[in-house]
């Protein structure tokens, strides 16, 4: 490891003025910490958040709001939160260990599980620009399908993001020039010829928090993830859903999908599809065929096109109360 200078903030004001190039903030560390044992993150400082006041959960009729040092575990058994199940289900996926150390922030900014990404022996776009992508001819099983580009083509690792991209979340972001909200749909940038431009996180912001508009389907929601090994497995293909019934109707709907993506993938297209229509298998399956519009496979991931449509269908009919 790379050595470094470390310090502890004690406000949040604090923390933004010891901001340089160079700079990480420590959270739950379950990220930066393994990436600098590995090479792939080498701050010049690091800088301990945690004493800095961004947490609370808050759930009422504005919607939900999550501090982003807020643990995953604890958001997961708040009774607020529970009342989204998508959102508490999306916190479920990792290990009791991780979950108990991993912050809301610390989730949505965690790095791509791309083993070349990780191996400082092998190129990578993402790591160092312009040395190339072997994933795309290479091991790419667990790779993504959309949102790919020909310098990049390694999955977004959060459940979480999947969810929150699902109900519209946004993020309340804290920089030097003050405090600005960004839909997480639009935080997420898609690689193109910039892999390593991740995010719209603007040097030395910190994330305050997540806000989730008060949707009606969020109570009526679901994530289901499909995965090698139900034990620290990261996605294969996921689907977020959440569904408002008017009658015997789909009155709104939201689908995002993850495991997939190079971003955490909403599919309108699908959501289309199926407003007005009622809870059946046969209308979940002919929406579901829209959800391939647009993929690139790869020689070793066209499994994840039929995977991911699946997933969209068995997520449905476990809210329509159907037997898959």
């Amino acid at each position: 490891m790379r050595p470094f200078t470390f310090a502890a903030a004690a406000s949040v004001r604090e923390a933004l003025a010891r901001t340089r190039s160079g700079t990480a903030y420590l959270a739950g560390g379950t990220t930066l910490v393994d990436l600098m044992k590995l090479g792939v993150m080498t701050p010049d400082q690091v800088v301990d958040i945690n004493r800095l006041p961004l947490r609370g959960i808050r759930a009422d009729r504005h919607g939900l709001r999550i501090g982003a040092l807020e643990r995953m575990s604890d958001v997961a058994a708040d009774p607020g939160v529970q009342a989204y199940p998508m959102v508490a289900g999306a916190l479920s996926g990792a290990s009791p260990q991780l979950r108990n150390m991993a912050t809301i922030g610390g989730n949505l900014l965690q790095r791509t599980r791309c083993g070349y990404f990780r191996d400082t022996a092998t190129p990578c776009n993402k790591r160092e620009p312009g040395t190339g992508c072997p994933a795309v001819e290479g091991e790419n099983r667990g790779h993504a399908i959309l949102g790919t580009s020909d310098s990049c083509v390694a999955t977004h690792a959060s459940d979480l993001a999947v969810a929150l991209v699902a109900l519209d979340a946004a993020l309340s972001l804290r920089g030097p020039a003050g405090t600005r909200t960004v839909r997480l749909a639009d935080f997420y940038r898609l690689p193109g010829a910039t892999p390593h431009l991740e995010t719209d996180l603007r040097p030395g912001e910190l994330i305050e928090a997540v806000h989730v508009p008060p949707l009606v389907l969020a109570r009526h929601s679901t994530y289901l993830k499909l995965r090698d090994r139900r034990s620290y497995g990261f996605a294969l293909a996921s689907a977020a859903v959440g569904v408002h019934l008017v009658g015997e109707k789909i009155h709104d709907v939201r689908i995002a999908v993850g495991g997939v993506g190079t971003v955490p993938w909403r599919l309108p297209a699908v959501e289309d599809e199926l407003r007005h229509r009622p809870m059946r298998r046969e209308v979940f399956e002919a929406a579901a065929r829209r959800a391939a519009e647009g993929v690139r496979p790869l020689a070793r991931n066209r499994f994840k096109v039929t995977l991911m449509q699946r997933a969209i269908v068995r997520a449905l009919m476990d809210l329509a109360g159907g037997d898959d």
